[in-house]
């Protein structure tokens, strides 16, 4: 029998969707019925950067407009979320015992943790854990942090890694300026990472600068990338992606969304 994984990459997009997160929100609504009702969620976000794993024991998160030149109505919203000490110390308690240097953190949600977690759990009624994300570590250190992560999620906790699979913010810039045509980078490189998904081929996901052809110009920096590195480490090597949505918003930000089954 099919079973779900406590695991989830989802995407955030721009600030604006907030404002209108159409089926990308809605698909990321309904998914979460899939799934037992988590004790608490660790989020980890693109928008979260810093030099060693670093989780946040705040007991009340505060919600991060980390954007400018937005929609004025963008900066009212609350996400007024608890967050979960004890939760909090067994993450750092699992990453120690993986070898992981971990500080601690009153940090709230930023832009990439508060938009997913909205459109999952409108009422903010779940506890949540945010923990820092290293991108100058590249996939390999996510995918071995996501591991850590993966005795919790068998313990109801749940792993949500939020990013993009394609975020190339001067391509956005250059589509709107030209009529809004999404290049065909786009969808060729979301198919070519749902093919790798589909054969566990963890190997060509790490080397996917290397191996594709569109990787850089998909992820000219590798922030919004990396989280989907945490999902599968967590999700762990029995685990298979399952798509729960497929698209993109803004010309060339992927929405797409991955759940794993067992």
């Amino acid at each position: 029998m099919t079973a779900f994984k406590n695991v989830l990459f989802v995407p955030h997009g721009a600030p604006t969707f907030a404002l209108e997160p159409g089926a990308a929100g809605a698909a990321m609504s309904e998914v979460v019925t899939r799934l037992a009702a988590p004790r608490a969620i660790v989020v980890v976000s693109p928008h979260w950067d810093t030099r060693i794993p670093t989780v946040s024991s705040a007991t009340q998160l505060e919600t991060i407009h980390d954007f400018y030149g937005f929609p004025a109505p963008l900066y009212d919203i609350q996400y007024p979320a608890t967050g979960c000490p004890e939760v909090a110390e067994e993450v750092r308690a699992a990453l120690q015992l993986a070898g992981f240097e971990v500080a601690d953190s009153q940090h709230g949600l930023d832009h990439g943790a508060w938009q997913p977690l909205r459109q999952m759990f409108p009422d903010a009624d779940v506890p949540i854990v945010p923990l820092s994300m290293q991108m100058h570590g590249g996939p390999a250190h996510a995918y071995r942090m996501g591991q850590a992560l993966a005795p919790l999620a068998d313990q109801n906790i749940w792993v949500v890694a939020s990013g993009n699979l394609t975020h190339n913010l001067r391509d956005w810039q250059t589509a709107t300026a030209m009529g809004g045509q999404t290049p065909a980078y786009v969808p060729r490189f979301t198919d070519w990472l749902q093919e790798q998904l589909s054969a566990h081929n963890v190997d060509a996901l790490m080397n996917y600068r290397r191996l594709n052809a569109d990787g850089a110009q998909a992820h000219p920096s590798e922030d919004h990338l990396l989280p989907l590195f945490v999902a599968l480490g967590a999700a762990g090597a029995d685990a298979t992606p399952q798509a729960f949505y497929r698209g993109i918003n803004n010309y060339v930000i992927s929405m797409d969304g991955y759940a794993f089954v067992h």
